[in-house]
């Protein structure tokens, strides 16, 4: 027994040393100076590589615009969304219900308030349309702040919200506004053809969705709020916008909506990108 005792006590004894030896003032096997050593390496290490980072970062800053892109993945051709918007880009609601179609009110009220007439004077120019407002630096020296042309939400007409607060929802003839998404640099037309919006049925749903009214006329994107310049250069932008007015559509029925970009120099979207130059939707009026 007193061996097996002596035994355990020589093993404490070996394991108390391997974490702090008295007799050679070592710490898990190194001394003070071995341990200021390693440490005094790995903070050179560490600040080494923190320096690096830092100056990479520095450098690659240097490269780049604050009012333009460096590098720009330039679309073929820029997406479309919709207002207002609805449950996964679906508008369904009842006439007679006011509570079902209210939120989408609100939300196109709340949408073109910057377009107001009165904002938009303050704000933005008269410019001249079926043109581009290019507004080039000179050499080194910014032409920043760049200008912006004035989009009234009484272009929108039937749909501006002015003449029918209620957008042709209370009527059953919902009106559905279309933005194309902006893009650095793109001009969308040539030959002072403007971009214009058509909406139509899919295949199966093409006796549904009855004869349908645009705003600006014929849907038009006018040439002159091109090219947009970016949000830093072009602070006061109004995205320009068609209104899609739906006349006599079906009641009681699902209708699947696509409305595209039409451009002479847009290329059209392919089935790869089912979101380029085009948005789909579905649209249900019920009239109880």
């Amino acid at each position: 027994m007193s061996g097996t005792r002596e035994e355990d006590r020589i093993g404490s004894s070996e394991w108390r040393d391997c974490f702090w030896n008295p007799r050679t003032h070592e710490l898990l096997g190194r001394t003070a100076s071995s341990w200021g050593l390693i440490l005094l390496f790995y903070l050179v290490f560490y600040l080494f590589l923190a320096g690096m980072f830092v100056l990479t970062m520095y450098i690659m800053l240097l490269t780049l615009d604050d009012y333009k892109p460096t590098w720009q993945d330039r679309l073929t051709t820029p997406g479309m969304m919709i207002r207002p918007k609805g449950d996964q880009l679906e508008i369904s609601f009842t006439v007679s219900e006011t509570e079902s179609w209210d939120g989408f009110t609100n939300n196109l009220n709340s949408f073109l308030a910057p377009y107001n007439g009165s904002y938009q004077v303050q704000t933005n120019d008269k410019c001249s349309p079926d043109q581009y407002f290019i507004q080039e630096d000179s050499g080194e020296v910014r032409n920043n702040p760049k200008r912006s042309c004035q989009f009234n939400r009484t272009m929108l007409e039937e749909c501006s919200g002015i003449l029918d607060r209620f957008y042709g929802y209370s009527r059953g003839q919902p009106c559905i506004l279309i933005k194309l998404n902006r893009v650095i640099g793109m001009l969308p037309g040539k030959d002072g053809q403007s971009p214009y919006v058509t909406c139509g049925a899919k295949r199966e749903d093409g006796d549904k969705i009855g004869p349908l009214a645009y705003y600006p006329p014929n849907g038009t994107f006018n040439l002159m709020y091109y090219p947009y310049y970016g949000k830093k250069a072009q602070v006061n932008y109004t995205q320009p916008l068609v209104a899609v007015k739906f006349l006599n559509a079906s009641l009681n029925t699902d209708i699947s909506v696509e409305c595209k970009i039409n451009s002479n120099t847009l290329a059209e979207g392919s089935e790869r990108d089912k979101f380029a130059g085009r948005v789909s939707f579905k649209l249900r009026i019920n009239d109880k």
